[in-house]
């Protein structure tokens, strides 16, 4: 198979070719800090599996469109692949397997046992219509029948996709099943509503998770909350629930940006009258009452303490790192920051909690729902929140405390940790045959 490297090189101009350049290059300085055995390091920097699907689904008005998806298996050896599907114009195949490839070692250092995948669909679902959506999920759930499956590859939602588009995709998938074995695929997704088999708190576990890293941060140098200033960019699901959080714990929403605008007010924005504003305007968060608008390219350089990207990757880099005011990065988005960036950050003392362990708070939630409903259980969320508050904090202390002890950051840290038990794995099973 054709190993990550070569491929990147035929897409240096995709953004999923960016962000394999940068998924690399963070593997490869934690493979080599850690003398990874060249064997297991060639087996990890290539994907097990990658599907690619082209299916008709006929719209509202008649018309018939054929629709690209994708889903990436990268590696296996803990588990069943796991990992979000998104829909979204930069969805491609290199983007999938950077994508695929981070949630290998986010569930590896978050202790669970699973390995990690990733994909979605080629669109822009603001064109279409809920009914034509849900004909899009039906026919991808279709398409992808063979190739996922809860005990194989367990999807969940990701960059505009959510509960809705799961129980979708949950009950094409079980209606593929014999009659008999359907109940025992409830589980083929996660993040499912409530009602269809979800778990209390899924829909905050991955903003929670980006709560507690910065409230650990803070507690770690004897610090509070209250009063700190901290900026969002993308206001969807993990950009509300960490502002909901924090707010609660005194610190004040002054910024936010979303694919529409951005907006500032440095005597704070409240964060429910920004929710119910997007709410009523399609989920823009431009010309908020409350705040002015800023340009674009000014948002990371906002008077903050903390700043959280949690939109897209790739969004700070060497042209716009020198900008940043904040003291710490709390990375709910996946790959947010590439390498230039990050080198730049890092020089000026900026703190970065890294995404495989800020935002896994959504893969540990996932995990929770899974063994619910693998075991036929209903957990209340008074049982979830400290169960996923326990596990986030022990990741916390894992990583902070081998970065003190080795001399290096935050990311570096996580990845060695999660490297070094997929590592364990392969020592202890050997390779067959």
């Amino acid at each position: 198979m054709t190993t990550l490297t070569k491929q990147i090189e035929k897409k240096k101009k995709s953004s999923g070719g960016n962000m394999m350049d940068n998924v690399l290059e963070q593997f490869n300085s934690a493979a080599e800090y850690i003398d990874l055995h060249p064997n297991i390091k060639r087996i990890l920097s290539i994907t097990n599996n990658e599907i690619v699907v082209h299916f008709p689904v006929k719209l509202d008005n008649g018309e018939v469109e054929i629709f690209t998806g994708y889903r990436v298996q990268h590696n296996n050896a803990l588990g069943p692949y796991k990992g979000g599907l998104r829909y979204h114009p930069t969805v491609d195949i290199d983007a999938a397997r950077a994508l695929a490839m981070w949630m290998t070692w986010k569930t590896s250092l978050a202790g669970l046992p699973y390995g990690g995948g990733k994909g979605g669909i080629q669109l822009d679902p603001s064109k279409y219509s809920e009914a034509e959506l849900e004909r899009i999920t039906r026919r991808f759930t279709f398409a992808l029948a063979d190739n996922i499956g809860p005990e194989h590859d367990i999807p969940a939602p990701d960059v505009n996709t959510n509960s809705q588009t799961m129980a979708w995709i949950a009950d094409t998938y079980m209606s593929t099943r014999p009659p008999a074995e359907r109940t025992a695929n409830h589980h083929v997704v996660t993040g499912k509503p409530d009602g269809s088999g979800g778990l209390e708190g899924r829909d905050r576990a991955t903003g929670y998770g980006v709560f507690l890293s910065i409230k650990f941060w803070s507690e770690r140098n004897n610090e509070t909350l209250e009063g700190k200033k901290f900026i969002v960019q993308g206001f969807g699901n993990v950009g509300y629930w960490v502002s909901h959080f924090l707010e609660q714990e005194g610190a004040m929403l002054v910024a936010v940006q979303d694919a529409f605008g951005s907006i500032e007010n440095q005597k704070g924005i409240k964060v429910e009258d920004l929710l119910n504003y997007t709410k009523a305007n399609d989920g823009s968060i431009v010309d908020f009452p409350e705040a002015k608008a800023i340009n674009k390219e000014e948002f990371f350089g906002v008077e903050c303490e903390i700043l959280i990207p949690a939109a897209l990757g790739n969004q700070i880099t060497e042209r716009n790192a020198h900008q940043v005011k904040a003291k710490l990065i709390a990375e709910g988005a996946n790959g947010p920051t590439n390498g230039e960036g990050e080198r730049l950050l890092l020089e000026r003392g900026i703190l970065i909690i890294p995404d495989i362990l800020c935002n896994s708070g959504g893969v540990i939630g996932s995990y929770f729902e899974w063994l619910q409903n693998r075991n036929g259980e209903l957990w209340h969320l008074d049982e979830v929140m400290p169960k996923l508050d326990k596990k986030m904090r022990e990741s916390l202390n894992k990583v902070f405390e081998y970065s003190e002890k080795e001399g290096m950051e935050l990311r570096k840290a996580a990845y060695c940790i999660a490297i070094k038990r997929i590592e364990k794995a392969y020592v202890q099973r050997g390779i067959f045959p």
